[in-house]
């Protein structure tokens, strides 16, 4: 190689989403979805970020680190085409890339400095917990939004489902927000609501499973809603 390239992570991030299952496909689909960005040393001092309080969204370079030892694929098949066609990995944003780096601009809430250094609060994430960061950089809008762009295969429509709460699942919802004050009821609804089913599974209706924060969802599809059966706390290993 001509050039030698080390990478050091600046920081990580803490996710509500504890495992890639119903992770949303995008930063932003899923608007009540949070998250924050613990800065390590020496990154971590507060003229490091001076200023960036003045920006609503941000862009977050970061490493697939879950998916490291799966590889790299050439193709890949694409949610937004029902997961039947390839298409070049370099014309999606498959996390299993050569360099397995990721891109996203999500909203940044508050930048926070305490004595143990910088966080940034941010919400409308697709971030895996514990994801290292690589890079943060000011979304700009006059140059980063091109009106004239044009997204391909990916259309940018989502469908959207009914989804209903049992009795338990809306109680403990309900509870755990006095707890945390942690929005899930909503969370939940905006995730699932996005039917995360990979396209295999588009006929599957068995049980469905998913964790959020310290919480384990579970779901089914009935008819034409996806119901949530129970909300529990993660049992301790």
């Amino acid at each position: 190689m001509e050039h030698g390239i080390c990478l050091e992570p600046i920081g990580v991030v803490r996710s509500c989403f504890t495992e890639k299952f119903g992770i949303p496909r995008q930063p932003g689909m899923v608007k009540s979805s949070s998250a924050y960005v613990q800065l390590y040393p020496p990154y971590n001092r507060e003229e490091m970020v001076r200023g960036l309080e003045q920006f609503s969204h941000i862009w977050v370079q970061f490493y697939f680190h879950e998916t490291v030892e799966e590889g790299w694929k050439p193709t890949v098949r694409p949610p937004w085409l029902g997961g039947q066609k390839r298409v070049g990995v370099f014309a999606c944003r498959s996390p299993h890339r050569p360099n397995h780096l990721g891109l996203s601009v999500v909203r940044l809430e508050a930048v926070r400095w305490s004595k143990k250094g910088t966080v940034l609060e941010l919400s409308g994430i697709d971030f895996l917990d514990k994801t290292p960061v690589l890079d943060i950089k000011p979304y700009v809008p006059y140059s980063d939004s091109v009106l004239s762009a044009k997204g391909g295969y990916a259309l940018g429509t989502v469908p959207e489902v009914q989804v209903v709460f049992s009795e338990q699942a809306k109680a403990f919802c309900d509870e755990y927000q006095l707890k945390t004050a942690r929005t899930i009821e909503k969370l939940i609804s905006e995730m699932i609501g996005q039917d995360p089913r990979p396209a295999i599974q588009k006929k599957n209706k068995a049980d469905f499973g998913m964790l959020l924060w310290d919480v384990n969802i579970r779901w089914r599809v009935e008819g034409d809603c996806f119901y949530v059966e129970s909300c529990a706390f993660v049992q301790a290993v």
